[in-house]
């Protein structure tokens, strides 16, 4: 399936040649190739706060939601993985701090506490959810997985503007989606328990 979508997004259109299908692969310094490479490293820590949360409560409902969370997660970040093996390209691009395909600078310095990027959880916020457990675990992970969404849309929307390949746009718009959905759910699931987001 995966390497089925990708082959969509290199031979679509034309005449199918090579010469043509090389001209339309995306750039290492593209949205298209900067957005793949950036949402694969944020799904990653959405993937491992969910598995943190996992081990840390006996909650069903946030144990769902954190199953959920990491498997559309991961499923996404292979394809877009896949999508940089097939285009070429570089799953790393140290010519280009985070974010630069949409044309803006990060507001931490890059890797600050491990902070990579918007709505990114730093290291002392994976420190302290390790440490908890039960309501205060699920009250913590609840809160970063709000913000990291919250960032994730802001870079899906990005995307959803700046890319050119239609299936990634398509994948964008998506996640724009599912994860306002899940916001939505997540500050129910706060106020069950007497909590709210962060404030920003």
């Amino acid at each position: 399936m995966v390497f089925a979508a990708a082959a969509v997004l290199v031979s679509s259109g034309g005449d199918g040649s090579a010469a043509e299908a090389k001209s339309r692969t995306p750039t290492a310094t593209s949205a298209d190739a900067g957005f793949a490479r950036d949402m694969s490293t944020h799904h990653q820590q959405a993937v491992e706060m969910s598995f943190i949360v996992r081990d840390r409560t006996t909650d069903e409902e946030v144990r769902r939601l954190a199953y959920d969370i990491a498997n559309t997660q991961a499923n996404q970040r292979g394809m877009m993985l896949g999508w940089l093996d097939l285009w070429g390209l570089p799953k790393n691009e140290a010519s280009q701090l985070p974010m630069a395909w949409m044309g803006m600078g990060m507001g931490v310095e890059p890797g600050a506490d491990g902070a990579l990027m918007p709505g990114m959880a730093t290291n002392t916020d994976l420190d302290r959810l390790r440490k908890l457990s039960g309501k205060d675990a699920e009250v913590l992970y609840l809160q970063l997985m709000t913000e990291h969404h919250k960032g994730g849309i802001h870079m899906a929307e990005g995307c959803v503007q700046r890319c050119t390949v239609g299936p990634e746009k398509q994948l964008a718009q998506g996640m724009v989606d599912s994860q306002q959905s899940e916001i939505d759910l997540m500050a129910q699931m706060l106020r069950k328990r007497g909590a709210a987001p962060r404030s920003n």
